[in-house]
Order: C-alpha cells, then structure tokens, then sequence
C-alpha cells in the first residue's frame, strides 16, 4: 500500500541561528502551519487528517525547538513556541499564513495571532482553551492518564476520544492504526524527564493559557482574524464549555462542535474536519 502524502514527506530543517527546527511540508495551496500538542511531534498528527488538507493547503508540522528532531534548549512556554512557528514561517518565505494547532498547539496558534497578527490570515484552534483561567475545569483524570510514561490504546480513549462512545473507540482504534503506519524517519518521543521538567516552569497551573492581566484575550476579541474553534463536545482536557460564552465576545470566533467526541475530534473525523477548514478558509 502506497504511502500517504504527510507519511511519505521527508523531514527537513531549518537551519535558525540558534537552533534547527524539524519540519515537514506537503501538498498545494494557501500556507498551513500547525503546531502540535504537549508531548507530541511531527508524528502526533493523524496521516488522513493531514492528507485531506494537503488537498487545499500546503501542510507544514513542525518540532518545537529542542523536542523530537529540533534541537536547542526545550521549553514549554507559549511565547517560545509561539517564536518557532514565526521563524519557521520566515525562514520557509511565506506571507500570511493559516496558523493551525491542537491543544497546547492552539495555544501557540493563538499568541501567534495575537503576537504577529500581519502573518496571519486565518486561525484554527483544535481541542483547546481560550486565555485565561477556565470557568469549566478539566478532568484530573486527563493529566493523570497524560503523565503516564507511555500510553497505550486504551489511555488514547481517555486522552483524545470518548470512551462511552462505540462510535468514537472505533473511530480510535482506527486512527491509531494510522498514527503506526509511518516506520523510517519517526520524530524521536519526548522522554518523560524532559516532558516533566517543562511542566515545572509553569508558574500558574490552573489554566493551560496564563493571561493574568488579560492581554491576549483582549486581543483576541477585537481581532479581524478569522478564528474557527473545534471542539469535541466532550473534551475532558479543554471543555468546550468554556468557548459557549465568548462566541458573543470575540467578534471573529466560529465554533463547530463535534459529538460524541474528545480532546482529538480532527483524529475521530479526519476528513469532516479537515473539509470543515477548508471551507472556513475558503469563505471568509
């Protein structure tokens, strides 16, 4: 079987001042540049997901500096990996770009937003949180089962879907398959001492995206960007709950919302959500 496009992309580098930065680039069209979630690497994307994009976009993943194939110091903070995705968009030439990302990569997605609004056309937050502390907390039991050293099908459940759902294991189960499909130039896993010594530089755990004194969500708010938000409607690490009252207040959020779906809805419905995207970008 032939591989997919984003399982047959090589990974590239790009060579920054202070570090490389591990990335792959397929398909054609307007610019997509998705920053991935925590613990996660060029190889956390679902291949079909990425393969319905390439239909409209060209796809760029990329490694945060000093994790999987990036080298450089690691670190977690949002402007830092925020910094990546803009260098990474200068040094590959783009203009606009659509910034992209998952969980603690829609984070990213948007301080790039808010950061550097001049190289964004458009913003596609998946399974994550506005700024701030959330008025709806999500499950310990996300943390719990994500601090495992390895996970297994069983924790993806828990983590990315919904385990009540026949519909959503199966959907699982399926793109677990995919994600193993990819065997010569994987992104090396983060080790579990490196994943938990970035977690301690947090200074407010309460929220996946500190904004104390609220500068990004006033950004956001008033910001011209087009913003999409999907969201599983059952999102234990990134309620979705907490999106409902801000669709008054940000004057350019769209929110899709997912059934019977967790934290990974783009991994449930790879071709719904990738579609879903397009036709986002393409009408406004």
């Amino acid at each position: 079987m032939a591989l997919s496009k984003a399982d047959a992309a090589p990974t590239k580098f790009a060579d920054l001042s202070s570090r490389k930065i591990a990335y792959r680039m397929f398909g054609s069209g307007t610019p997509l540049v998705l920053a991935v979630r925590f613990r996660g690497t060029l190889d956390a994307w679902d291949p079909l997901f990425l393969d319905e994009l390439a239909k409209s976009f060209t796809v760029v993943i990329f490694d945060y500096t000093g994790l999987g194939a990036s080298s450089g110091e690691p670190t977690y903070l949002r402007e830092s990996l925020a910094q990546d995705a803009k260098d990474l968009i200068d040094y590959l030439g783009f203009g606009k770009v659509v910034i992209g990302g998952w969980s603690l990569g829609g984070v990213v997605a948007q301080v790039v937003a808010a950061k550097f609004p001049e190289a964004v056309s458009h913003a596609v937050l998946i399974g994550t949180a506005p700024p701030g502390t959330p008025e709806v907390p999500g499950d310990p039991l996300f943390m719990r089962t994500a601090m495992k050293p390895q996970n297994d099908l069983e924790d993806e459940f828990i983590l990315f879907f919904e385990p009540q759902s026949g519909r959503s294991t199966a959907a699982a189960a399926r793109s677990h398959d995919r994600l193993a499909n990819r065997k010569r130039d994987r992104s090396p896993t983060i080790p579990e001492s490196t994943f938990m010594k970035l977690l301690s530089e947090a200074k407010d755990r309460s929220t996946i995206f500190p904004d104390p004194e609220g500068a990004y969500m006033s950004a956001l708010a008033t910001s011209e960007i087009p913003i999409l938000v999907v969201s599983g409607d059952h999102d234990i690490a990134c309620p979705v709950e907490n999106w409902y009252g801000l669709s008054r207040k940000w004057q350019s959020m769209h929110l899709l919302t997912t059934p019977q779906s967790g934290h990974a809805p783009h991994h449930q419905e790879p071709e719904f959500v990738a579609r879903a995207i397009a036709a986002f970008v393409a009408s406004h």
